[in-house]
């Protein structure tokens, strides 16, 4: 009896244990498969990350790509566009006059239409519609007392620059006696005439814009002759202010000599223009000047026949 008693309690003993061992490998197998799993899980969520990183990676590639593409194409409208920089101007004058060939010369005819003394009520609007009727622009180098005359200058210069055309500095005055007392530049003068048409101008056309082109009533090269130090002197404080002053090469005379009509205004610029790559041609557009107006058609045409391609100065 003892011995049956000792068999069973050892069978049960030895069940116990096979069960212990059952569950045991069970809790095993289910920590084993688990953490398998969710080592795939991790794995798997792993990889798709890396892919939408990759795939983001790409299109940022791309996006920057086009960025640079377009920024490459602003630079090329920019460097093919109508606009030139005063600087530019300015030195090719300069080496010019100096009889050097211009560092700009390049074999491309280029011309500059240029406007001195305005705006006016009367002339002003009839150059305007004439440059508009034939796709082309021009720059104004405006008088600040002219400017400021009244709400239809102004308002005629809001024009100027919203149909394409280019803005430069005149002077505030105009006045010779003041700007160059007894034939010599005076330097506190002429500054300040130029900053107080660059604050009519603001006012005018809004607290952003500027202009670097500076043009001397009478011309650079007329005070640099009569007044050299003075000019250079005058040059080194235009430059110190990102200023270029901007004289001419070409005109149609219609402010030198006798009035002169239409077709004479134009004749003259065919004359000086002859053998120019880079023609920039002096003109009014004061009270006046209403025979410069009319001439404006025949000049555009002639210069259109000849091969230029039009630009402003800024």
């Amino acid at each position: 009896m003892r011995k049956n008693y000792r068999y069973n309690k050892s069978k049960d003993n030895n069940i116990k244990k096979a069960r212990i061992i059952i569950l045991f490998m069970t809790i095993v197998f289910l920590i084993v498969g688990g953490s398998s799993l969710i080592a795939a899980k991790f794995f798997q969520n792993r990889q798709e990350v890396q892919a939408l990183d990759d795939t983001k990676q790409s299109g940022d590639s791309d996006s920057n790509s086009n960025d640079k593409k377009d920024n490459r194409d602003s630079l090329n409208v920019e460097s093919n566009s109508e606009v030139e920089d005063s600087s530019f101007i300015e030195k090719y004058l300069n080496q010019q006059m100096k009889g050097q060939k211009p560092d700009g010369a390049d074999g491309k005819k280029v011309v500059y239409l240029t406007f001195d003394d305005g705006p006016s009520e009367t002339v002003t609007p009839q150059i305007l519609d004439v440059l508009k009727s034939e796709n082309v622009h021009a720059t104004f180098f405006i008088v600040g007392k002219s400017l400021d005359k009244d709400e239809n200058t102004k308002n005629i210069v809001k024009r100027e620059l919203s149909e394409g055309n280019s803005i430069g500095n005149h002077t505030y005055s105009h006045n010779y006696n003041y700007l160059y007392p007894n034939g010599k530049i005076n330097l506190w003068n002429c500054m300040s005439d130029i900053e107080k048409t660059n604050e009519s101008l603001k006012k005018v056309l809004g607290e952003d814009f500027s202009t670097r082109a500076i043009r001397f009533p009478g011309g650079h090269m007329t005070w640099k002759n009569k007044d050299s130090v003075g000019m250079d002197t005058m040059d080194k404080a235009l430059h110190e202010k990102n200023y270029h002053q901007i004289d001419w090469n070409s005109l149609s005379q219609d402010a030198e000599g006798t009035p002169k009509n239409a077709e004479q205004l134009k004749q003259e610029v065919i004359k000086t223009t002859a053998g120019r790559e880079k023609a920039i041609i002096l003109m009014h557009d004061t009270y006046g000047k209403e025979e410069t107006a009319k001439a404006l058609p025949g000049i555009i045409e002639y210069l259109k026949q000849q091969g230029y391609e039009f630009k402003v100065i800024k």
